[in-house]
């Protein structure tokens, strides 16, 4: 995802090439299935997210099945269960594209946009849309803060890594909590006002986010930023999987 942003801003700008590759999830899958060893990856990536999926699953039926008595406790245990649901869903969606994709299924940009343009013709579709748009951006600006306090540093192993690498990998996490967010606060303007003003090729997610910020003057640095966030964020997550705590 973060090459796909860089290359957004400074390889792909000509007209020719604008809206040739797209830049979110099914983009950057779509690359992916383009290598010589793109469908073994694919389908590494498509068991690897159904495992998650599950995981995620028998989480919720381990830890929630009885809620706690009415208090803060509840509130907590509410607040995590969903949070918990929609990462399994969210694992759950990431396979089946890989899967799609790997069988040559995948979906495209259009069909992106006629979806969004759907759901914003329903009844209350502008207001479904607005409010998915609102929970996209409060995430992004959960993350933004996560990363700027540093509130991931219990995520993050004391005694696995040496002082000089763990002093790296927090940094380098804080980065990528807070730029990722930076993104998809985004996101969620960038989809509202698609919906405000009916422009659904402005509101299909991530892809439609990054070709906005790349059409205007400060785009290419942005985009650098948010590219730079997005790998910082995958050294948290390649020192989680790595280091587990817990």
């Amino acid at each position: 995802m973060g090459w796909l942003a860089f290359s957004l801003a400074w390889l792909q700008r000509s007209p020719s090439s604008t809206g040739q590759r797209s830049a979110d999830s099914s983009g950057a899958l779509a690359l992916l299935a383009e290598s010589p060893v793109g469908k073994v990856l694919l389908w590494a990536i498509a068991v690897s997210m159904a495992g998650l999926c599950v995981w995620q699953a028998v989480e919720v039926l381990r830890h929630h099945r009885r809620l706690p008595p009415p208090g803060e406790d509840r509130r907590r245990a509410l607040v995590q269960t969903v949070k918990t649901v929609g990462t399994a869903l969210f694992y759950g969606w990431l396979a089946w594209s890989a899967a799609r994709t790997a069988l040559g299924h995948g979906s495209s940009r259009a069909n992106q946009q006629r979806t969004v343009s759907g759901v914003i013709g329903w009844p209350a579709g502008r207001l479904l849309v607005l409010a998915v748009a609102a929970v996209v951006a409060v995430i992004g600006i959960y993350m933004v803060q996560k990363g700027v306090r540093a509130r991931f540093v219990d995520e993050v192993p004391h005694d696995r890594m040496s002082p000089a690498v763990r002093t790296l990998v927090v940094r380098a996490s804080q980065v990528g909590f807070a730029l990722k967010g930076v993104a998809l606060v985004l996101v969620g303007v960038v989809v509202a006002w698609a919906a405000l003003t009916s422009h659904p090729e402005k509101g299909d997610g991530l892809d439609g986010t990054l070709r906005v910020i790349a059409a205007e003057p400060f785009g290419q640095w942005l985009l650098t930023a948010i590219a730079v966030g997005l790998a910082a964020f995958a050294v948290y997550c390649l020192a989680r999987a790595r280091h587990p705590v817990g």
